[in-house]
């Protein structure tokens, strides 16, 4: 079915990695058929969660794991897990719980905006977010300041390429919360290929996108102590009944992690080494443009292609030249955070060969003089 034809939709190429704007992934077909068979099935939800659980445990070797709507959903009913535990009543009141603590200790830098402010996440819950230390860098002073606050209930940790400044480790930060009592809750969301290590740090749970690398139907995973994963799915009873997961979700999921477990990790950063070479050598040679790979800030197994513009020698300036590539036809969508620096960043882990081929020669028909 041409989706794009049937519907009137315009077709994109999205080397912007996991954007929700332009629908984060691309499934396989195994993952895509396993959950159209979903749709047409019936199933005991919390069996399915139960057989998540097994299988998230097969996949990275935590206690327990559950499917959430997303990792947005899953900061929120975490957080709220916490408040409530499993007493009916409070899953039942929440967020409303004024006589129970409401404090989330958040890294300044962590405070980051992935589409909206991961704060209102915490809001949500009924929380309130205290920020530790400022924009550049968060100090083991400035955690047990704030972590010394009756009121505090957790620690949230970011993981990602978005966050600000320096520190804290987060081996150090789990151990200063734990001293404390507190669980401390992790958003990796783009990290699933990087769930083991962000374990290792010993936080009470771990959260990540399903629908990124993992390239499942949307969905968010809570993963790790058997307690935090089952007043999570609790909150199923109260605020967790709009985020909840579908049964076509948590199927992909499975079928998701099978394909995980299958996967060879070697030959697949081979293909990934091979497409950025692709791209860098049609890039080498227009005048104007330089390439160049970049590793992943945060350690995913995998680099992306920078292109730095000289204005002079390619006839635009990186801001024009990314205009340019999302007003063609198809739209070419990139990372546009470092423009100012005269950057483009691409990303091409979902690209085919041909889809790359035509970036290149978008690049070539945009040079000066064409």
């Amino acid at each position: 079915m041409n989706l794009y034809n049937r519907y009137n939709l315009t077709p994109v190429i999205n080397a912007r990695g996991t954007f929700t704007p332009l629908g984060v992934s691309r499934s396989s077909t195994i993952t895509a058929e396993a959950a159209a068979a979903a749709l047409q099935s019936f199933f005991i939800i919390t069996e399915l969660q139960q057989r998540a659980s097994e299988a998230i445990s097969a996949w990275c070797g935590a206690p327990a794991g559950a499917v959430t709507h997303c990792v947005a959903s899953a900061i929120t009913l975490s957080i709220s897990a916490v408040r409530t535990g499993l007493d009916p009543e409070r899953i039942a009141t929440a967020p409303n719980l004024p006589q129970v603590p409401n404090k989330v200790v958040l890294p300044a830098g962590h405070a980051v905006n992935y589409g909206h402010e991961i704060i209102q996440d915490i809001h949500l819950a009924g929380a309130e977010a205290v920020l530790a230390g400022n924009e550049n860098g968060c100090e083991s002073r400035d955690l047990e300041s704030a972590l010394d606050d009756p009121q505090v209930i957790c620690l949230l940790l970011v993981s990602s390429r978005l966050t600000r400044g320096h520190g804290p480790d987060f081996n150090q930060a789990v151990k200063l919360a734990h001293a404390r009592g507190l669980p401390v809750i992790i958003d990796g969301a783009a990290q699933d290929m990087r769930v083991e290590d962000l374990l290792a740090c010993g936080a009470d749970c771990v959260l990540v996108s399903a629908h990124k690398y993992l390239a499942s139907p949307t969905a968010g995973l809570i993963i790790g102590k058997r307690d935090m994963v089952t007043a999570t799915l609790a909150q199923e009873k109260g605020i967790g009944r709009a985020m909840k997961a579908s049964k076509e979700a948590i199927i992909g999921v499975l079928a998701a992690i099978d394909e995980r477990l299958e996967l060879d990790i070697g030959l697949w950063r081979c293909e990934q080494d091979h497409k950025l070479k692709t791209l860098a050598d049609r890039v080498g040679v227009i005048a104007g443009l330089t390439a160049q790979t970049l590793v992943d800030p945060v350690g995913m197994p995998f680099a992306r292609l920078a292109i730095d513009v000289d204005a002079n020698g390619y006839g635009r300036d990186a801001d024009e030249l990314a205009s340019a590539l999302r007003d063609g036809t198809p739209p070419i969508y990139l990372m546009e955070d470092r423009l100012e620096e005269g950057r483009l960043v691409l990303e091409l882990v979902p690209l085919t060969i041909g889809e790359i081929d035509c970036i290149g020669d978008r690049l070539e028909e945009l040079a000066d003089g064409y």
